[in-house]
Parts: structure tokens; sequence; C-alpha cells
């Protein structure tokens, strides 16, 4: 996940990561910029939902991040695993950003819920922008196509997690009014030693 507003790496992993909010306001959940100045693009994205037949597509896009970060041999997803999940179970969503009728970057996505706001949040899981796309502030374009999504959906928050050391990503993030969760930290249970828990 790469695009700084220009350059910042939007690759999520596991490791030392913060958890970012943009909270809802009044208004709804919005992206505020704090910069100075406009960010130029070469044109406007359009985005589309994936289908069922971009499958593939969508695991290209997820080996993308995994080699951008050295981590090919982590991704145990396959094309069927995806469309169980994405599909029959309608458990995460995907839209893709395309330039002139191709797709150079993605966002997967799915609904968490806050029990204090009573109501569901967009979680970001990953987002990709081929690396001839980058530094052209399609990134920005994304995360605005999301809070339309959220804004759309009633949702009271948008929530995604970063690398620690991913400074530019963690600039951009907060220059879109995004806050990073301090004092909270992030626990998960793998598949083998969930699996052991039951069985206790």
């Amino acid at each position: 996940m790469i695009c700084e507003e220009e350059k910042a790496d939007f690759t999520n992993i596991s490791g030392n990561e913060k958890i970012f909010r943009l909270q809802e306001n009044v208004t709804g959940v919005r992206i505020v910029n704090n910069k100075r100045g406009t960010i130029k693009m070469e044109t406007q994205l359009e985005f589309r939902y994936a289908e069922r037949k971009d499958v593939s597509l969508v695991l290209y896009f997820i080996k993308g991040i995994a080699k951008y970060e050295k981590m090919e041999d982590q991704v145990e997803a396959d094309e069927k695993t995806l469309e169980e999940w994405m599909f029959d179970k309608q458990k995460a969503e995907c839209i893709f950003a395309c330039l002139d009728g191709k797709e150079i970057g993605f966002a997967l996505f799915f609904h968490n819920f806050s029990t204090f706001v009573g109501r569901a949040g967009l979680y970001l899981e990953d987002i990709f922008i081929l690396p001839e796309y980058r530094g052209k502030g399609y990134g920005k374009q994304i995360f605005k196509k999301l809070a339309s999504i959220a804004v759309e959906r009633h949702c009271g928050r948008m929530e995604w997690v970063c690398l620690d050391w991913n400074k530019p990503s963690i600039e951009f993030y907060t220059s879109l009014g995004a806050v990073p969760m301090t004092g909270w930290t992030t626990y998960r249970l793998s598949e083998d030693k969930f699996r052991k828990l039951a069985e206790k």
C-alpha cells in the first residue's frame, strides 16, 4: 500500500502497528486535509466493486502487497478461499481504483462493530496501488471513496492499522484527520492457537 499522500507505504501486516481511526462527526465521516495547497492529480479515478469473476485480480493485488513487503511465502489465500469468504459468505468487500479502464489499485474492507457507538464501522484491511501509479494522489482518492461508503452506510467510524516505522503513511493518515489510538494493543490468535483453545 503506497501513496504517501504521495508515497506512503500503505501495507498492513502483522508486527508493531498503530491503530488509526476516523471518527464520525455531526455531518458524517469526513476526510480533513490539514496540509496547505492542493494535490495535483493526473486524472480522476473511477471505482467499481469486485465481482466473483475478479477473484484472480484480488489475489493479484494481495500478492503485490506481499511482494513489496518480502512476505510472499506468508500468503495462504487462494482463489477458492477468497471466492468462498468474499462472495459466498460475504465477509469482505473490495473496490478497484480504475484509470482509463485499468485497475491500478484496490482496497479490501469489511464492517466491524462498536458497542460504544452502537453502530458498525468500516475496517480497512488492505489498500494497494501499483508502483507505476504512486505519487499522484490516488491514495487520497481511494480514501475519499471509502469515506463516502462509510457515510452512505451510516458507519460510526473508519479504522485500520499501520506499522510503527511507516512514518510517511502515518503523516498521510494524520493529514486526513485520522487519530492514532495510543494506549491500545492489537492481540491476535492464529488458527492453530484458537483451535487449541477451543479444544481445552
